[in-house]
């Protein structure tokens, strides 16, 4: 079956999934192995110490596939300058650049008259029609069922994406709670044209970064196994549940500022459990798919399941 809509299109893809951004996980092994699967792979370019870094990220995927890739830039980390890696994305002529978090005007100003596509996520509908107005070729639509930061307003994604799609004229991207073909092909019959998966992604082998027991533990917990953290900051996110994540929703209940919760939700703290597998003193984000997720398989694998699973609900539609 063809699977052509508006984002395979846009991009340049063979089936209409996009992998998620990913933070310290999301690197050229992976990127390379979603995109040679026939989507849309990325590397996360904020989670990279230095742009040289980057830029051997993007030659490595090159190395590793023909196939469109993007680069995700998360801008809203406290201020954190992105440009300098933007830069890198744009002198490698990186087709594809995806935005997460803070606000994306200034982005855009910066790639203006670039040959770039720019995908934008949201969590809102006021946000879609933001990202519309300064020139997104297309949104993807997060509900409060995915992993890592979510919106502020707690509505999931079987609600959010239609009301998305009414309200825009260009692509939707579904996300948020989708990690097999049932889930790709409900996002179809919301009014999407494309997927978003990023904790599926994780347990796979190709990602390399994630230690094992992280993939253990997704593997393991239930769909109730994950709780929202940061909340009270402003920035709510979704977690594995654990021991790290019990001290931090505590201290949320016992109205900790920022400076006393900054060491807990740190990058740092997050690398002990997904990098070094220490549940004792790190969190790891995962979204209620995890409850779905029951082995670890090859990105190809992965695809070739879910293709063949969205396949007979178009037949049985048909």
């Amino acid at each position: 079956m063809e699977w052509k809509t508006r984002v395979t299109e846009l991009l340049g893809i063979e089936y209409p999934i996009i992998q998620g951004g990913l933070a310290y996980l999301a690197y050229a092994d992976l990127a390379a192995a979603v995109s040679e699967a026939g989507g849309l792979g990325q590397i996360t370019a904020m989670s990279l110490e230095s742009p040289e870094a980057l830029r051997a990220e993007i030659r490595k995927v090159r190395e590793l596939t023909m196939k469109p890739f993007g680069v995700n830039f998360a801008i809203g980390q406290h201020g954190r300058p992105y440009e300098h890696m933007l830069d890198v994305a744009l002198e490698e002529n990186v087709k594809v650049l995806s935005v997460t978090g803070g606000n994306p005007a200034p982005f855009f100003e910066y790639v203006k008259g670039a040959d770039v596509r720019v995908l934008v996520l949201v969590a809102a509908k006021r946000q879609a029609v933001k990202a519309e107005s300064l020139g997104a070729d297309a949104v993807m639509v997060v509900g409060h069922e995915g992993g890592g930061h979510l919106g502020r307003d707690d509505i999931g994604t079987m609600v959010l994406v239609p009301q998305v799609v009414g309200a825009v004229k260009i692509p939707v991207i579904a996300s948020g709670g989708i990690g097999d073909g049932r889930g790709w092909m409900a996002a179809h019959a919301l009014g999407a044209e494309g997927i978003e998966m990023g904790t599926r992604f994780i347990a796979t082998k190709e990602c390399v970064h994630a230690s094992m027991e992280y993939k253990q533990a997704l593997l393991q917990t239930e769909e109730t196994g994950t709780v929202v953290i940061k909340r009270t900051l402003g920035a709510p996110a979704r977690a594995l549940a654990g021991i790290w994540t019990e001290k931090i929703l505590r201290m949320e209940e016992e109205h900790a500022d920022y400076d006393k919760l900054k060491d807990y939700i740190s990058g740092n703290a997050n690398r002990r459990f997904i990098h070094n597998g220490d549940e004792q003193s790190g969190f790891g984000w995962a979204g209620q798919v995890a409850g779905m997720i029951g082995d670890i398989p090859t990105v190809g694998e992965l695809f070739g399941r879910m293709v063949k699973q969205a396949e007979e609900i178009r037949r049985k539609w048909a």
